[in-house]
């Protein structure tokens, strides 16, 4: 087994008492305190989280756009300078290789950011998909690092130390300024339910821009956050998680996500003719629909955990957690079609044996007041 990687922020983890895990091939924080107190924070006030295990890719040239049309699912030719746009990258029979985003950076340069467990499949696939294109794939993993402040309070946070235009920062958006005095990249794209700002920067200033950051949001009750909360939190807001919800046996459209696939866009894409099958499968026969789960009582479903009506097992829990927000166990699952509408009655997870009542509702289980 290889060393994990550690990100320019591991000395400062550890000197703030962070329990380390090995996520992805990385070291990761998972909690520095209380994963729930953490969780609240986010909720209530604002968190810090190092995300620096993302993987960035580059692609560059006057037929980028082109190049991605054909690699991914979306259309990102159409992307506004400045704007970012939530897709997928499928493999030719249309499982799911990756969920991404992708930041339209200039007229002729944009940014992918892939998930950590599959930085390298989606560099590997990019790469060889861009390759009768007049465009340049970069990976630029190591050229950046990844802070994120999530919550109600981190506009004020941030904006404390920036003279960027953030109220002018649409969702979905990001814009190159100074955080702290420190050249960054400024991303409004948050996965945990609230409101905040993802911000790209040099490794090196790393570090800098941390202390900054906590000594600005030190009134305000921002917490260092670990990868334990931030699942949680994306789980209350009902986001999918690349392994859980989403994988290669499953198509955009098995999972609910149809949308992102943009089959009006000009030319071929990879995956294409495999996703028209599966969009006219979906509405021919509905697949396994993707719900969440509220529990009646403590017992905790995790993944794998067969979901059961009336003595046979009618889907399965893709992700399950104690929710901090709702005080109550809560999982999401693919079910089948006749027992996923909210409040569908005799639905529980077996539990080791054991089929606990839980409610089916729909996703998200958590949508902040805006």
């Amino acid at each position: 087994m290889s060393e994990p990687r550690r990100t320019a922020l591991d000395a400062l983890h550890r000197a703030l008492g962070a329990t380390m895990t090995d996520f992805a091939g990385w070291d990761m924080p998972l909690r520095y305190a209380s994963e729930r107190d953490e969780h609240t924070a986010v909720r209530t006030r604002a968190g810090l989280f190092d995300l620096s295990h993302m993987g960035e890719i580059t692609v560059t040239g006057p037929a980028a756009g082109e190049a991605l049309d054909y690699a991914l699912v979306g259309h990102i030719s159409a992307l506004a300078v400045g704007r970012a746009r939530y897709t997928m990258i499928c493999a030719p029979d249309g499982g799911i290789l990756d969920d991404l985003i992708v930041y339209r950076l200039g007229d002729e340069e944009y940014m992918v950011v892939a998930n950590a467990s599959n930085a390298q499949v989606v560099l590997d696939a990019v790469t060889e998909r861009a390759a009768g294109f007049d465009a340049a794939v970069r990976d630029d993993r190591d050229a950046y690092a990844l802070i994120a402040v999530q919550g109600p309070l981190s506009p004020a946070i941030v904006k404390s130390v920036t003279d960027a235009d953030l109220d002018g920062l649409k969702y979905y958006a990001g814009l190159p300024g100074t955080v702290a005095g420190v050249p960054a990249l400024i991303a409004r794209t948050g996965y945990t339910g609230e409101d905040g700002f993802e911000l790209f920067v040099a490794p090196a200033d790393a570090e800098k821009l941390w202390q900054a950051l906590t000594e600005a949001g030190a009134d305000a009750g921002l917490v260092p956050c670990g990868l334990s909360c931030r699942d949680t939190l994306r789980l209350e807001a009902g986001m999918p998680l690349y392994g859980h919800e989403l994988t290669t046996a499953l198509t955009p459209f098995d999972a609910g996500l149809g949308r992102v696939v943009k089959f009006d866009k000009p030319g071929d894409f990879v995956g294409r003719e495999a996703l028209v099958a599966a969009a006219a499968k979906a509405e021919a026969q509905p697949p396994r629909k993707l719900v969440g789960l509220v529990a009646e009582g403590r017992r905790v479903p995790r993944a794998g955990y067969a979901v059961v009506a009336g003595g046979e097992v009618v889907g399965e829990v893709t992700s399950g957690a104690p929710s901090p927000t709702l005080g109550k166990p809560i999982a999401m699952a693919y079910v089948d079609a006749a027992h996923a509408a909210p409040g569908s009655p005799g639905v529980g997870v077996d539990i080791r044996g054991t089929h606990e009542p839980y409610e089916v509702v729909a996703l998200p289980f958590y949508k902040r007041q805006r």
